[in-house]
């Protein structure tokens, strides 16, 4: 009888000595695939990156906002298609549009207003903070714009700040070279 008990303690610890080897060859595959998946997405995000960046030195872009940021801090998600600032050669465009107005002078109910960029300047500092600055005037606009975005994303913030009021706005989304865009732009002022 003690030899029975004593083969069925020595089975039973070599059987739960084979399942926490496999248990702890399952948590490493799964850790190696988690590493791997975050590791692709970083290769992802850099290219976005430095996709956006030569976006910016070729004076080229769309910054396609799902977030506008009011003066006091209020925020309302909005639609990315259109809701954007743009800048072409030297030629610029800030459209805002919300999902709930009813139709405003663009036809989709917000405002889109075109100007000439002056004073285009572009800077990184020592943590990989990009703040690209111009100034925008047109028939409709005369606004300090100001575009923010880290290292290794190309997400960012534009602030759009009007020379004769107070009333700044916020964009809040993602930077794409113009023919990787995906915006409508309405009828402008």
């Amino acid at each position: 009888m003690k030899r029975v008990l004593l083969l069925l303690a020595v089975l039973l610890v070599s059987c739960g000595t084979v399942i926490a080897q496999t248990n702890q060859k399952n948590v490493d595959a799964k850790k190696a695939q988690k590493e791997a998946k975050k590791a692709a997405e970083q290769a992802e995000q850099m290219n976005l990156y430095n996709e956006a960046m030569n976006a910016i030195n070729a004076k080229d872009f769309v910054l396609e906002a799902d977030k506008i940021i009011f003066k006091r801090g209020n925020f309302v998600y909005v639609n990315s298609n259109v809701n954007f600032v743009s800048m072409k050669d030297d030629r610029a465009t800030i459209q805002l549009s919300f999902n709930f107005a009813p139709s405003g002078p663009n036809g989709l109910g917000g405002i889109t207003v075109d100007g000439t960029v002056s004073g285009f300047e572009m800077k990184t500092d020592k943590k990989g903070l990009t703040t690209l600055s111009m100034m925008v005037q047109g028939v409709a606009v005369s606004a300090n714009v100001t575009i923010k975005m880290f290292k290794g994303s190309n997400q960012c913030t534009a602030t759009v700040t009007p020379n004769y009021n107070g009333n700044r706005i916020s964009f809040v989304g993602n930077l794409y070279p113009t023919e990787a865009s995906n915006v409508f732009k309405g009828r402008s002022i």
